[in-house]
């Protein structure tokens, strides 16, 4: 167990020089890549969520049709194994 405890070890410490590095190109890379911040009506922000919530919905619709499917299929094999 030794070993593995010393290897992420000097994987630590190489990488806390490499890390600066690329965390001041992301950051800077991110920053000029960012898009402007668009104020939203409140007829927006409605309309917004009117359309997450109907997504949610139907989401909701087919998790429930697959649900009713797999029902039906398991009261199928109940019927099959009360036959017998």
């Amino acid at each position: 167990m030794a070993p593995k405890k010393t290897a992420p070890a000097a994987a630590q410490q190489s990488l806390p020089a490499t890390a600066p590095k690329a965390a001041s190109t992301t950051t800077s890379a991110s920053s000029a890549g960012r898009r402007p911040w668009i104020k939203k009506t409140p007829v927006e922000v409605v309309l917004e969520q009117i359309n997450k919530q109907a997504q949610k919905v139907a989401e909701m619709r087919e998790a429930i049709t697959r649900e009713e499917r797999e029902l039906a299929k398991l009261q199928q094999a109940k019927r099959v194994l009360e036959a017998d």
